[in-house]
């Protein structure tokens, strides 16, 4: 059984979730976007990275769990220079061993203007 969890951040358009729970595994995904207005966060990487783990922070909280639970992140950058300004901030949200594994990927685009980081995340709760 899947259950969709309310996040209080809206995903953007289209018929998507932004967090489903089934059993203990929760299965999540963010953007850099405000939570109150739905629109992109202006800014570079370090600001876009930013708002996208403090949303991912409260996703995983209205599952139920802590980024303590998350196991896995895949991270999508639209240029490879951003990605030692987004591991400075990666690393103020993942600061507790042991860390989720990690792949960062390197894409040509992402869908919303301006959007410069996605994540998509695991966790095991329980």
């Amino acid at each position: 059984m899947i259950e969709v969890i309310d996040t209080g951040i809206a995903p953007s358009s289209g018929p998507i979730n932004d967090c489903v729970r089934a059993g203990n595994h929760v299965w999540l995904v963010v953007l850099a976007e405000d939570p109150k207005t739905g629109k992109i966060t202006e800014g570079d990487i370090e600001v876009q990275t930013r708002q996208a783990l403090s949303n991912l922070r409260q996703a995983i909280n209205a599952a139920g769990g802590e980024l303590t639970n998350i196991v896995q992140v895949q991270i999508f950058l639209v240029d490879s220079a951003d990605a030692p300004g987004m591991n400075r901030v990666y690393a103020e949200f993942f600061n507790t061993k042991p860390y989720p594994i990690r792949a960062t990927v390197v894409v040509k685009e992402l869908l919303a203007k301006g959007l410069r980081i996605e994540i998509t995340a695991t966790a095991v709760l329980g």
